[in-house]
């Protein structure tokens, strides 16, 4: 069951549903995702979306805001094309019918850790489902849309598949569609396009602990790095600070940071403040610094959690503003009106990924990435909190504009053999793949997390070349499944972590090592 469209893309996030509806108008779409259409990180957001909307609020003070927060790694080009893109974008978000949240006749707009201004666009604490609820309708809607769900793209065609030698330094490598598995019937077939766009998202689930769904696997990062793509940035892994403390819940519940902008304070167990110590924002300050901050503050303690405390903000007003996070704590017996919420950073964001210019295209031609999975430049070396939603849909935007005015000089690559199932057979097993999937967690937890070293990142490349190899092995004898495809993705992921984190001599945003340690901060001890 060999297909053909103009347009394949695979992720059905705030990326790949917008440009799904952008590019419809021009020729066939057919959009893949592995789970159901709404099983996606954009579902899971909750505090909202960043744009200029009133004075006295500025395009120069987000840019700024962006470029401070990014320790100035920023690509500069790409932070004035979203944050000047930004309002256009979200006008069309509300034509789709997305609902903001409004007080007074005006968008009730929140302010979030690092920014200056209240400038956040938000739907109560659930923005990123009302955000996937209007564009799924819009997309469903839409003739020119065939949505393929339980579907797993498994890797990018490119002259590789028509028996060329293709290297990284290959000149003009060409994206021409990809093989999916059918996670239902079993089977591999060919989709050929003119044009991919991955919107594949993060790669949050390489962490034992992350508030990302489980689909979040570094899908299309790992496909574009077997094709020969340049992946970038990878080093910068933000861990969000305020996941609910709740062991043996996976994904982590996230405790948005609106909660902050609000007026939560952090404490320590025995409730003292403690941001004032580590940044004059206090608990408002940007997540590198706050995650590094609670996770120095564990260790030197010896404690597992600190403290949200929100109780002396109005009780109606809390429950308001936060049904869905007062109603997920109530279920555990923490009423977040009276009780302070126990919270620990989470991996939440690859402000990394598939390298990409203003126009979202890869260093492949005929490949786009957009959203989680592209590296645009914005973030630098960290996120401004709300700044990805933003991201999804100005990319999505920009890359719609360029794919469409190409169209017409593309056609389908002739000649690309089907799935070679030669050879392979189900795998006696499962516990290889679920054991090697723990181990590769633990791995990264361990050694690759929040703070590193050059010892602990040598120590945990050394372990993941153990399971990459085993896991070749199987891959090559086996026939295909969701979860061994996830485990090979998401070791090639966290190779290219651990890789360009070796290769940072310096302590930067999100990359903190204590062998180059950061002049004047209390984060230079060993433990």
């Amino acid at each position: 069951m060999n297909r053909k469209c103009d347009f394949l893309i695979i992720g059905s996030g705030a990326a790949g549903l917008s440009m799904a509806l952008k590019v419809a108008e021009y020729g066939k779409v057919l959009l893949v995702t592995k789970s159901d259409i709404n099983t996606t990180n954009t579902q899971e957001a909750q505090g909202g979306i960043a744009s200029v909307t009133y004075e006295p609020d500025t395009f120069e003070k987000h840019i700024r805001d962006t470029m401070i927060c990014g320790s100035e790694a920023c690509n500069e080009e790409a932070v004035k094309a979203v944050v000047e893109g930004a309002p256009a974008q979200i006008k069309e978000l509300i034509h789709w019918g997305v609902r903001f949240d409004k007080s007074g006749g005006k968008y009730d707009l929140a302010r979030e850790g690092g920014h200056s201004e209240h400038r956040i666009l938000h739907h109560k604490d659930s923005t990123g489902k009302e955000i996937e609820r209007a564009l799924v309708e819009q997309v469903k809607k839409h003739s020119n849309i065939e949505v393929l769900e339980h579907h797993f793209a498994v890797d990018l065609l490119t002259q590789h598949h028509l028996g060329q030698l293709v290297k990284k330094s290959t000149p003009d490598i060409e994206c021409y569609g990809a093989y999916i598995l059918d996670l239902k019937r079993h089977n591999v077939f060919t989709v050929l396009a003119k044009v991919t766009v991955l919107a594949t998202g993060g790669v949050g689930n390489i962490y034992h602990t992350t508030t990302n769904p489980a689909v979040a696997t570094g899908d299309g990062i790992a496909m574009v790095h077997r094709a020969k793509g340049v992946i970038e940035n990878m080093e910068f892994i933000q861990f969000h600070p305020t996941s609910l403390y709740n062991p043996g819940e996976r994904p982590s519940f996230l405790i948005s940071e609106a909660i902050r902008g609000f007026g939560a304070v952090l404490r320590t167990k025995d409730r003292k403040e403690f941001m004032n110590k580590y940044h004059p924002m206090g608990s408002l300050a940007p997540r590198d610094i706050t995650a590094r901050s609670i996770d120095y503050e564990l260790k030197t303690r010896g404690d597992d959690y600190v403290y949200l405390d929100v109780t002396h903000k109005d009780a109606k007003d809390i429950i308001k503003h936060f049904p869905n996070i007062y109603n997920k704590c109530l279920s555990i017996g923490i009423d977040i009106t009276k009780d302070m919420i126990p919270v620990v950073p989470a991996a939440h964001y690859c402000c990394g990924g598939v390298k990409v210019d203003l126009n979202g295209e890869t260093s492949i031609h005929r490949l786009y990435a957009i959203g989680e999975t592209s590296s645009t430049g914005l973030h630098g070396a960290n996120r401004l909190a709300s700044n990805s939603l933003i991201e999804a849909v100005v990319y999505a935007d920009r890359a719609a504009h360029h794919a469409v005015s190409r169209l017409d000089k593309l056609g389908f690559a002739e000649g690309i053999p089907d799935w070679d199932y030669e050879g392979t057979s189900v795998p006696e097993e499962m516990v290889l793949v679920t054991q090697s999937y723990k181990e590769m967690q633990q791995i990264m937890s361990n050694y690759v997390g929040i703070v590193r070293s050059n010892m602990r990142l040598e120590r945990a490349f050394r372990r993941l070349e153990i399971i990459f190899q085993e896991t070749e092995e199987l891959y090559k004898t086996s026939t295909l499944s969701q979860h061994l495809c996830e485990l090979r993705n998401m070791i090639a992921v966290g190779y290219l972590i651990i890789k360009q984190a070796k290769e940072m001599k310096q302590s930067v945003g999100l990359h903190y090592s204590l062998d180059y340690p950061i002049e004047n901060t209390p984060f230079k001890t060993e433990f």
